[in-house]
């Protein structure tokens, strides 16, 4: 099951590059946006990676990041970041393989890959908001917006 509203969010420590970490408490005192995905190259994730990447100054105008999580390797999201021109972080839940996927209750154990879900979370590192679609859909951004503007106008 997806966690939840007002839970903490389970922390991680994945590969943003294949010689470069980052950990969820990097991200404290900043509100954080980690989007789990299926997996690197496929047309609807392509599609909602590059939304996100067109979006970055109005997430940035909400003091927050945006993190992309699959467990395809670190390898695979370089060359899909600069075949994408992305300019967020894309992280490798790789090994072991959908660990923090599992953690945030994302994880597909039938075909192996993390489910589509969105999260928001706080600058104390409180989930505020969670969505877990269709992995054929991309969900977009409205509900990442609204999110974020409710911690704006409820801090």
């Amino acid at each position: 099951m997806i966690v939840q509203q007002g839970k903490s969010a389970p922390d991680f420590d994945l590969p943003a590059t294949p010689d470069q970490k980052l950990k969820r408490s990097d991200f404290l005192g900043k509100k954080t946006i980690p989007v789990f995905f299926p997996s690197d190259w496929s047309h609807v994730c392509g599609d909602q990676v590059a939304l996100y990447n067109e979006m970055l100054s109005i997430f940035h105008k909400y003091n927050a990041d945006i993190l992309g999580i699959s467990v395809d390797s670190a390898w695979c999201h370089d060359a899909f970041m600069e075949n994408r021109k992305l300019h967020y972080p894309l992280l490798a839940d790789f090994n072991p393989k959908g660990e923090v996927s599992k953690a945030y209750g994302v994880y597909n154990e039938e075909n192996g890959t993390s489910k589509r879900a969105l999260f928001v979370i706080d600058k104390e590192g409180i989930i505020q908001w969670s969505y877990l679609s269709p992995d054929g859909i991309n969900p977009g951004a409205d509900g990442i917006i609204d999110a974020l503007e409710n911690l704006t106008q409820n801090p």
